[in-house]
C-alpha cells in the first residue's frame, strides 16, 4: 500500500468515455474555440499594438488547453475496439489537422506576430523561444509565399498531405492479413505461439492463421524450421499493406513540390533546417561515412551466417536447398541459431526469467531509484474513487490497461508528476508497434499552477496463455525499457508551455534520452533486479547474464546496416534533383535495391522476381508520420545517447545523483531551449561522436 500521501493525486485523470459523434462534435468544438481565439486577437489588436502578450500568448494558453483533449481525440484510433470510434476518431483528426492548415496560413494573424517580433519586447528564454518558433511557422506554412496560385497550391498541398497522413496509419492500424497454414508448417516454433494462433473454420478447417502482427511475425521468422515458410510470411509481410503504395508516392511528390514552392532545393533541406544536423549535407556524409566503415563488418558477418545456413541444412539432410545465398527471411533465424549455438543461450529459457509484470515492477524500481520518481498502481476501486464519473473503466480505453499515478519521491517533495497507462498487448484495429503516446500535455496555468501531463505506452507483446503469463525475450525487454524512457520524459517535462512539453524535442535528439537507457538493458545489476523467473521466483543467473552481455554486439554491422537502409532511403526520396526526378522514382525498387546494397542480404530479386517484388515503404509508418527526412535521427541521436552513457552513467549506471541532474538538465527541459545547449551544458563540453564509433568498434569519422 502506498504512502496515504500518494493515494490522492491533484489532478483527476482524463476520461475515455467518447462515443462515435462526440469525438467528432469535440474536435469542432476545438476548431470553432481555436478560431474565436485567433478572431478575437485581430479584433483587438493591430500591428501598432502587437506584442507578445497580446498576440502570442493567447495563441500559447488556447495551444494549451487545445492539447487536454485534443490528443485524446486522435488517439482513439489507436487503441479502441470500436470500429466506428476508431473511424470517427480518425475524421476528427482530419478535421483538426485541416483546421490547423487553416490557421497556420492566416495572414492577419502572421501580420500581428510578425509585428509582435518586431517589436522586440524582452522575454523570458522560453517565451522567446516560442514567438522566434511562432514566427517561423507562418513563414514556413506558406505565408513566405508570394498571395496567389503558388500559396493557394501551397495550402492544397499541405491538406493532401494531412490526409495522406492519416489514411496511411489507418491501413496500417487496421491491416489484419495473413496466411493460413498447417500446423506441420511450423515445425520448429515456440508452442506458446502456435497456441495463441487463430484455429480455422470451414475452408481452413484444420489450419491456423499466422498473422503479421509482430507476436507471430518475428517468432516465426526466428524459429521456423521451413525456409518456404520464412520467405512467404516475409515477402507477405512486405505486401501486407500495398493500399498504402500509391500514397507514398504522392507524399514524395507533393513534399518535394511544397518545398519547392517554398524556396528549398528539397524536402529534406526543408525539413532538417531546424534539427540539430542543420544540412542535408551533414546527414548524408554521417551517413555515408558510416555506410564506408560498417560495409566490412556487414560482409564478414553474412559470411559467417552463411556457413552456419550450410551447415544446418546439412545436419537436417536438407543440404540441397543451400544455393550460396544469404536471403532477408533467412536472417532472423540463423541469428538467433548463431546466438544458441556459439553463445549457448536459449532466448525462450531467457525469456522465463522476464514475465511482463514483474519486470515492469523492476523497470519502474530502476526509474524511482534514479531519478528520485513514485508509482503508484491505480486499480480496482481506486479507479472509481480517482474517476470523476465514479467508474472505474471511465478513466482507462481497455481492460488491460495498467494506470500509474506517478510522484516525485520524498526527497524530492512528493509532488505529483502525472499520470502512466500502459496498453501491452496485441488487439484487433490496434497500433501494431510499440510507441508513446501522449495524451496530456503538462504546461504552467496564468496563475502560476502547473498542469500534469498524461502519458500512454502502446505496445504489442505475446499475451499470456493458460500455462504461462506473458514472457519477454531481452530484445522486448530493451523495447519496453526504451519506450518507459519516452514516457519518463514525457512525465517529468517541466516547460511552461504545452508546445515545448517532454519529448516536444528536434526529431534527431528525440530517441537520444530512451536510446541512453538501453544501456542499463545490457548491466549484469540491473538484469538481475529486472529477472523473477515465472515458474521458480529465481534471479536470472549470473553465468546465463554473462552469456547475455557478450551477444550485445553480435551481428551489429547488418543490424545498423538495416538502419542505413532506411535512413538513406528515406535521404534519397527527399533529395531528388529536381521535381521531374520526385516524380519519376520507381519507389519500390529503390528500397528493395537500396537493401540489397547496403545491407548484403538478398531478397526475391536474386529468384528472378524483379525489383519490384515487395512494397516495404508502404508499411513504413515513420516516413509518413513524422520522421520524414528524419530517420537517420535513429542513428544520429545514437551520437548524443553513447556520449551522455559513456561520459557520466558507464562507471556507475545507478547513480541517483547523476541521475537526478540528467532529469533536471536534460529531460525537465523538453524543447523549451535549443537541443544543443542542452546537451552541452549536460555534458560541460560540445557531444562527440568518439562513444559512438568506439561502441561499434569503429574507427570513428575523422
Amino acid at each position: 500500500m502506498a504512502p496515504e500521501r500518494y493515494q490522492k493525486p491533484p489532478q483527476a485523470p482524463p476520461l475515455f468515455i467518447s462515443t462515435p459523434a462526440s469525438v467528432v462534435e469535440d474536435a469542432k468544438k476545438l476548431c470553432d474555440g481555436t478560431k474565436q481565439t485567433l478572431d478575437n486577437i485581430v479584433a483587438g489588436v493591430d500591428p501598432q499594438s502587437a506584442s507578445f502578450e497580446k498576440v502570442v500568448l493567447p495563441i500559447a494558453l488556447r495551444e494549451n488547453e487545445v492539447g487536454l483533449t485534443g490528443q485524446i481525440l486522435g488517439f482513439y484510433q489507436a487503441v479502441s475496439t470500436d470500429k466506428e470510434l476508431r473511424d470517427a476518431s480518425t475524421e476528427a483528426e482530419k478535421m483538426m489537422d485541416e483546421f490547423t492548415i487553416e490557421a497556420s496560413m492566416r495572414e492577419d494573424i502572421y501580420q500581428v506576430v510578425e509585428a509582435a517580433f518586431q517589436k522586440g519586447d524582452k522575454l523570458d528564454a522560453e517565451s522567446q523561444r516560442l514567438l522566434e518558433k511562432e514566427r517561423k511557422s507562418y513563414i514556413t506554412n506558406g505565408l513566405g509565399i508570394p498571395a496567389g496560385p503558388k500559396r493557394d497550391r501551397f495550402k492544397e498541398i499541405k491538406k493532401r498531405l494531412s490526409l495522406i497522413s492519416t489514411e496511411f496509419q489507418k491501413n496500417l492500424n487496421e491491416e489484419d492479413g495473413g496466411m493460413w497454414v498447417t500446423k506441420a508448417d511450423l515445425e520448429g516454433v515456440p508452442s506458446d505461439v502456435i497456441d495463441g494462433l487463430e484455429k480455422g473454420t470451414g475452408e481452413h478447417e484444420g489450419k491456423l492463421k499466422l498473422t503479421y502482427k509482430y507476436p507471430d511475425l518475428f517468432p516465426t521468422l526466428k524459429f521456423a524450421l521451413s525456409a518456404t515458410l520464412r520467405k512467404n510470411l516475409f515477402v507477405g509481410n512486405e505486401n501486407k499493406c500495398n493500399n498504402n503504395v500509391d500514397l507514398f508516392r504522392e507524399a514524395i511528390v507533393l513534399r518535394d513540390e511544397a518545398a519547392r514552392l517554398l524556396g528549398y532545393p528539397n524536402h529534406a533541406a526543408f525539413r532538417i533546417e531546424d534539427k540539430m544536423a542543420k544540412t542535408p549535407k551533414t546527414v548524408l556524409d554521417f551517413l555515408g561515412d558510416l555506410r564506408t566503415q560498417l560495409a566490412p563488418g556487414g560482409v564478414k558477418e553474412t559470411e559467417h551466417l552463411k556457413d552456419i545456413k550450410q551447415k544446418d541444412l546439412k545436419a537436417r539432410g536438407v543440404e540441397a536447398e543451400y544455393d550460396g545465398n544469404y536471403y532477408l527471411w533467412d536472417h532472423r533465424f540463423y541469428d538467433r541459431l548463431m546466438v544458441e549455438q556459439e553463445y549457448t543461450i536459449d532466448e525462450q529459457k531467457i525469456a522465463g526469467y522476464f514475465p511482463i509484470t514483474s519486470t515492469i515492477e523492476g523497470m519502474l524500481k530502476i526509474f524511482e531509484d534514479l531519478f528520485g520518481l513514485v508509482f503508484v498502481e491505480i486499480e480496482g476501486a481506486d479507479r472509481d474513487q480517482l474517476s470523476t464519473t465514479g467508474k472505474g473503466k471511465d478513466i482507462v480505453w481497455h481492460e488491460d490497461v495498467k494506470m500509474f499515478s506517478v510522484w516525485d519521491d520524498e526527497a524530492g517533495g512528493g509532488a505529483f508528476s502525472g499520470y502512466l497507462y500502459l496498453d501491452l498487448h496485441p488487439r484487433t484495429g490496434k497500433y501494431g508497434h510499440a510507441a508513446n503516446f501522449g495524451l496530456q500535455p503538462g504546461f504552467v496555468y496564468p496563475n502560476g499552477t502547473r498542469r500534469y501531463p498524461a502519458t500512454a505506452l502502446v505496445c504489442n507483446f505475446s499475451k499470456p496463455t493458460k500455462t504461462k503469463p506473458s514472457l519477454l525475450k531481452h530484445d522486448e525487454v530493451t523495447t519496453l525499457f526504451h519506450e518507459l524512457g519516452h514516457g519518463i520524459h514525457d512525465l517529468v517535462g517541466r516547460s511552461t508551455y504545452a508546445r515545448f512539453h517532454g519529448t516536444n524535442v528536434v526529431r534527431d535528439f528525440v530517441e537520444a534520452p530512451s536510446q541512453m537507457l538501453e544501456n542499463w538493458c545490457w548491466e549484469p545489476s540491473q538484469l538481475r533486479s529486472l529477472s523473477n523467473h515465472y515458474a521458480s521466483g529465481e534471479k536470472i543467473p549470473d553465468d546465463l547474464i554473462e552469456k547475455l552481455i557478450k551477444t550485445k554486439h553480435v551481428n551489429d554491422a547488418l543490424f545498423n546496416l538495416r538502419q542505413l537502409h532506411f535512413g538513406t532511403f528515406d535521404m534519397t526520396v527527399h533529395t531528388p534533383s529536381s521535381h521531374e526526378e520526385a516524380e519519376k522514382l520507381q519507389i519500390s525498387a529503390l528500397f528493395n535495391d537500396l537493401r540489397k546494397e547496403i545491407s548484403g542480404l538478398k531478397g526475391p530479386e536474386v529468384l528472378g522476381k524483379g525489383s519490384n517484388w515487395g512494397n516495404g515503404q508502404a508499411t513504413f509508418g515513420h516516413l509518413i508520420g513524422g520522421y520524414d527526412a528524419g530517420y537517420y535521427g535513429y542513428l544520429s541521436s545514437q551520437v548524443y545517447s553513447a556520449d551522455m552513457f559513456y561520459t557520466v552513467f558507464a562507471k556507475d549506471p545507478m547513480n541517483a545523483k547523476e541521475g537526478r541532474r540528467y532529469r533536471h538538465m536534460v529531460l525537465e527541459k523538453g524543447g523549451s531551449q535549443d537541443e544543443m545547449k542542452t546537451l552541452t551544458e549536460f555534458l560541460g563540453r560540445p557531444p562527440s561522436s568518439d562513444a559512438f564509433y568506439k561502441e561499434l568498434g569503429l574507427k570513428g569519422k575523422k
